[in-house]
């Protein structure tokens, strides 16, 4: 089991929740823990075998503890799959990366859907074979026709998390607060940086000697959700924007991944506009 918690940081709080286990019979295999000084929050991540207790004991064993603590808590089984949802639009090296690691089993996932607002003839080079695929072409006139099919798909299908892998939609202020926090784009710069398009372009023209990417949680402030993992690499000015493209599509492809896993695997904590991510 994953126990995930957040409270305002005081004494007593991991001898509260260690001692709990150990009466229970749980063996603690992997803890982490954080406090946070300029906000006075205290996040903590434990992993532990159930012992002799059934999820349903402790998770009612576990109710006091919480609100005498105030706390913000999961608990949740790792071996139950989350399903996911992937939106994307024609640039296609993070969907397909993400199918990879899927059917290669490197992320703890169920695809329920694969939706794009293109068709899928755009994805003949990705394997999407025994994926459900949902086209739904969208322009300023259906907007928000489109975005209520996709919230329909998305209760439908029960998608506990959804991935923008290179969506290339901005998601309305309703739709980003409906998905607050279950939802993971992946950004072309390594934020703050070039925003708009042809950001390689403008990278180049201003002699840059880093790119990278940026994973972060939709909010409806564009671009500017929490933060849950960065990447960069080291370039010269020998690098045409065609090798920045390159390159930068590898960054965005391994940044989109650990922070989707990351997330699945409950290493992720919310801390205001800031995340505290338990890395492994």
């Amino acid at each position: 089991m994953i126990l995930t918690l957040s409270c305002a940081d005081r004494p007593g709080i991991v001898r509260a929740v260690a001692n709990l286990l150990f009466d229970r019979g749980a063996n603690i295999i992997d803890a982490q823990q954080f406090g946070d000084d300029e906000t006075g929050r205290f996040f903590m991540r434990v992993v532990f075998d159930v012992g002799e207790a059934g999820a349903d004991d402790l998770r009612a064993a576990f109710e006091p503890v919480a609100s005498a603590f105030a706390m913000t808590w999961t608990l949740r089984d790792p071996k139950v799959r989350r399903k996911v949802m992937i939106l994307a639009s024609q640039t296609d090296h993070c969907l397909s990366d993400l199918v990879w690691r899927w059917r290669r089993g490197e992320l703890p996932l169920d695809i329920c859907a694969v939706v794009s607002n293109h068709p899928a003839e755009t994805y003949s080079s990705v394997d999407l074979s025994g994926l459900p695929f949902h086209h739904l072409p969208v322009d300023r006139e259906t907007k928000l026709e489109q975005e209520a099919a996709l919230w329909a798909l998305i209760q439908q299908t029960g998608a506990e998390l959804v991935v923008l892998a290179r969506y290339m939609q901005i998601l309305s202020d309703g739709l980003a607060a409906k998905l607050e926090g279950r939802c993971i784009n992946i950004h072309h710069s390594f934020l703050p940086g070039f925003k708009g398009a042809r950001p390689y372009h403008q990278a180049h023209a201003r002699g840059v000697k880093v790119i990278g990417a940026t994973a972060h949680y939709v909010t409806a402030d564009l671009d500017e959700g929490p933060i849950i993992e960065q990447d960069v690499e080291r370039i010269s000015h020998r690098d045409t924007p065609s090798a920045l493209i390159r390159k930068g599509r590898d960054i965005e492809r391994r940044v989109l991944a650990r922070a989707v896993r990351w997330h699945l695997e409950d290493r992720v904590l919310l801390n205001g506009k800031k995340t505290v991510v338990f890395t492994d």
